[in-house]
């Protein structure tokens, strides 16, 4: 009876070592790990410096009229003053520095290739044998002090953005009429055509995809607003940007 009662101790003893140490493996098993951090592809601050290139299109609709009736009757209809006829293809650089990150100061530099019309006519000052449009090629260029505001979404490569600016555009091309020749009164009988500065404003809007921390790709669209009647124009944008 003794040794039965000793095996059953025994038996016993070791049943509950054995269960001790399956809770314990158990545990380990059952244990959480934490998930990795998801990548972040915006710094809160950085340096950003970005090349495009860019299409810009004029506001006022080319309408002008023919040469005969600009000459004869004073009649010039409407037509862009400072940039081109109808559109103007160029590019830019601009560097901005994020202090948080979703704000942003910067300055923006942009050159377009301009095309206008000038009208020439046969009489004083232009004596042209006889009257005409000539083309004019000019470049003009830009320069704004920007701030943006970007909203780069948490865990992926995608931050759209805003962005306001102020400065000035150069070397348009303002052909309009300005006076009237010798032999005649009649106001407008020459065309004034000067290269001109204007101050101008500047807002826009795009979007940024990060293809690796430090190298995006963008694509925006601007509306620019210039001094003076029929220069304003809008302006799409695309182009690589660098983050430091």
């Amino acid at each position: 009876m003794k040794s039965f009662t000793l095996t059953l101790a025994v038996f016993c003893a070791l049943c509950a070592v054995s269960f001790a140490g399956s809770e314990q493996y158990s545990g380990k098993e059952m244990k959480q790990v934490a998930p990795a951090p998801c990548p972040e592809w915006y710094s809160d601050s950085e340096w950003n410096v970005s090349v495009w290139g860019a299409y810009a299109w004029s506001a006022t609709e080319n309408n002008r009229s023919t040469i005969e009736d600009a000459d004869d009757f004073s009649v010039f209809g409407s037509y862009d003053r400072f940039l081109a006829e109808d559109h103007a293809w160029g590019g830019g650089l601009d560097v901005k520095y994020f202090f948080h990150r979703y704000f942003g100061i910067g300055v923006e530099g942009v050159a377009l290739w301009g095309k206008s019309r000038h009208g020439v006519f046969d009489h004083a000052p232009d004596n042209a044998n006889e009257e005409f449009y000539s083309e004019e090629n000019h470049t003009v260029g830009g320069a704004l002090g920007t701030f943006t505001i970007r909203y780069p979404f948490r865990c992926t490569r995608f931050s759209p953005y805003i962005w306001g600016g102020f400065g000035g555009f150069f070397n348009g091309n303002n052909d309009q009429p300005s006076g009237h020749g010798a032999d005649s009164n009649v106001i407008g009988r020459f065309m004034d055509n000067q290269d001109e500065s204007r101050m101008a404003g500047q807002v826009g809007g795009g979007l940024e995809i990060r293809v690796t921390r430090h190298v995006g790709i963008t694509g925006d669209v601007s509306w620019n607003f210039l001094e003076g009647p029929h220069n304003n124009f809008g302006m799409v944008r695309s182009g690589l940007n660098f983050a430091f």
